[in-house]
């Protein structure tokens, strides 16, 4: 057996507003919304995000803040500009000793994602 690719799937008690964040701050695209199903897919390059809304089945009282969604992306630093006064920070662009340059922003739910680029690649690029 073999794992092709891994979408999260995010709980939001306000579907089209978490569209809004994610499309208009964050640049994804939003690919199908079923309003009926309380449900979307959203994508920017190769990352999907599905989102949708509590149902019956589970429990949902916020945004689990014990995880975190880590993005790569080759524009770390232009990023952190189009999002550090859009977004709740949770850290800082920074360079880290472990070798990823990055930073951490909560969504409108409280999700935590970081967004980063291994160090040694943008020292590649220049």
């Amino acid at each position: 057996m073999e794992y092709k690719n891994l979408t999260p799937m995010l709980t939001t008690k306000n579907i089209n507003e978490t569209i809004e964040f994610y499309c208009d701050v964050l640049g994804f695209n939003c690919i199908n919304h079923d309003e009926n199903l309380g449900w979307a897919s959203l994508q920017s390059g190769k990352v999907n995000i599905m989102l949708n809304e509590p149902n019956e089945h589970v429990p949902f009282n916020g945004a689990d803040i014990n995880m975190s969604l880590y993005i790569y992306t080759n524009e770390v630093d232009a990023l952190w500009e189009q999002v550090k006064d859009k977004a709740k920070v949770c850290y800082p662009i920074e360079s880290f000793d472990y070798g990823m340059r990055e930073f951490g922003i909560f969504d409108n739910n409280g999700y935590l994602l970081k967004f980063g680029w291994d160090t040694a690649m943008l020292e590649d690029k220049s």
